[in-house]
């Protein structure tokens, strides 16, 4: 045999051998950019539908896990594949101007506000509303995410409500920070602040915190799934989207999310809202 064609061919051997040794990457068409809210990573929820997700389908999803309104902004600009978000103004907003497409309702849990055992506002069983009024009147110590998620859009909605515009004001603090980190600052501080109640149960024993004030229809909270569009995105991955839009739909993940939680906390931290009607 000719050297440079043995050594040709010896080369050719190496690589093959060398490419079959490694992990193959997964397709880029087979990647999903999913942007999230920081509630259902730290509640651990998404630890538990995504691989099964993967698994069934092929699919790798990448989570970027932030507020709602950080999640929208991407999905705004063609940042992301698919959204699971719960600020239903801004969302609608999305999908009436176009770069969101196909929203569909997935489950629910609900706001609690949080407080020191001590509740210095006397603020315990206090409808949302009534409780906000008593922390502003006392000038209790409150803080809040401050980041345009879906919790901090609530939060505001209630504050106006109270007929309160608590911004500028010295016992007003914001964090800046999703709400894992934002509880774990309002419980070394001894303050009030506003949570999901999944993120809550999944961190409770780490903090200094008790529910205060619980189960207005206000304090109610939705999670939607939504499609980027690709006719306004070329680059989405809209078929790893749709698919991954369905699974959060389907029976299975349902099945999940009424489950999850129970086993840990005695009670589910979601609840499955599949079909229904808004």
């Amino acid at each position: 045999m000719h050297r440079r064609s043995f050594l040709g061919w010896t080369l050719a051997l190496i690589a093959a051998l060398t490419g079959a040794a490694l992990p193959a990457a997964p397709p880029a068409s087979k990647v999903i950019l999913l942007a999230t809210t920081t509630s259902t990573q730290d509640s651990g929820l998404l630890d538990a539908l995504i691989p099964r997700f993967e698994q069934q389908t092929g699919f790798v999803v990448k989570t970027i896990a932030v507020g709602s309104g950080q999640a929208i902004a991407m999905g705004r600009k063609g940042e992301a594949d698919v959204l699971l978000v719960h600020s239903p103004e801004a969302e609608k907003a999305l999908v009436a101007e176009g770069p969101g497409v196909n929203r569909r309702i997935v489950m629910h849990n609900d706001f609690i506000l949080l407080g020191p055992a001590t509740d210095p506002a006397g603020v315990r069983r206090k409808p949302a509303v009534a409780a906000l009024q008593a922390i502003g009147a006392g000038s209790a110590l409150f803080v809040s995410r401050g980041d345009n998620s879906g919790t901090h859009a609530q939060e505001k909605k209630l504050w106006k409500a109270a007929g309160l515009d608590p911004e500028g004001k010295a016992w007003y603090q914001q964090t800046g920070l999703g709400m894992g980190q934002t509880l774990s600052v309002a419980s070394e501080k001894r303050a009030y602040t506003l949570s999901d109640r999944g993120t809550y149960l999944a961190l409770r024993k780490k903090l200094g915190l008790e529910i205060l004030s619980e189960g207005d229809a206000s304090l109610l909270n939705v999670y939607h799934v939504i499609e980027v569009n690709p006719a306004r995105f070329s680059k989405v991955n809209a078929v790893g989207a749709r698919a991954f839009a369905d699974f959060l739909v389907s029976k299975d993940a349902q099945a999940v999310i009424k489950d999850f939680g129970i086993g840990t906390y005695g009670s589910p931290l979601f609840f499955p809202d599949a079909g229904k009607p808004e």
